[in-house]
């Protein structure tokens, strides 16, 4: 039993929860803040977990041009721990189609999108770990991995069983340069946003309104994004490890 508490996340439940007096505008958390969870998932409040005081810890041994207090988007560094565990997850993905090469284990992909994704749910509205994303929480890794499962074994049926393959070309310019995917709409959103307001203007992207701007100029994007890919596919440029 110490073993299973000791684990690293694991001791995200066992760290003091906020109590009614925690002073949440010192870690950036806003008195409007609608997402904080009560009882014992509690625990996995913004800014206000083992993750944090690890940060608050960790982050400022090294050198800094101010001390560091809290990320405003609430992500820690420990959140590496249980993202682990979506890698591994992939990883037994990747063994399953290799044991049982040439046929397809589309009914080990259910199975496995079953549990895991009932699992997260289960976790989540009990209580005992809430699904979040942003500090990829273990209900999260979980449910996550399960929606994934579900649609390998959908794409694996309809590609490599069925075997209509065209439609998918547009998925596999992407898929074959996944780091480069990556990279390219983390550090060039913001220039591809602004050459496009620039080159096109603002009334191009508010022709449906200006409510489903944000969705208009959001595909816009998306496809500069698939066309760099593209030209990187047509000239065998890959990004690999």
């Amino acid at each position: 039993m110490d073993r299973v508490w000791g684990n690293p996340l694991c001791l995200l439940a066992r760290y003091p929860a906020p109590g009614p007096n925690f002073n949440w505008a010192a870690v950036g958390v806003p008195a409007d803040w609608r997402y904080n969870f009560t009882g014992f998932a509690s625990h996995w409040n913004k800014n206000s977990n083992l993750g944090q005081a690890f940060d608050v810890w960790f982050l400022n041994l090294l050198p800094r041009a101010s001390r560091f207090a809290y990320n405003s988007g609430g992500y820690l560094t420990l959140s590496f721990v249980p993202t682990l565990g979506t890698i591994l997850l992939g990883l037994r993905a990747g063994e399953w189609f290799r044991a049982a090469a040439p046929k397809i284990p589309v009914k080990k992909f259910l199975i496995a999108a079953v549990l895991f994704a009932a699992a997260g749910l289960l976790l989540h509205f009990t209580g005992i770990c809430p699904i979040v994303k942003r500090i990829w929480t273990p209900a999260w890794t979980l449910f996550s991995g399960g929606v994934c499962f579900f649609f390998l074994a959908a794409f694996s049926w309809v590609i490599d069983v069925k075997g209509y393959r065209r439609w998918a070309f547009p998925l596999v310019v992407v898929g074959m340069n996944s780091i480069a995917a990556y990279l390219i709409a983390h550090l060039w959103e913001d220039f591809i946003k602004e050459s496009l307001h620039i080159n096109l203007g603002d009334r191009l992207f508010q022709i449906f309104g200006p409510g489903l701007e944000p969705l208009m100029l959001g595909i816009a994007v998306m496809l500069t994004y698939w066309l760099i890919l593209f030209w990187m596919y047509r000239r065998k440029i890959f990004l690999r490890i």
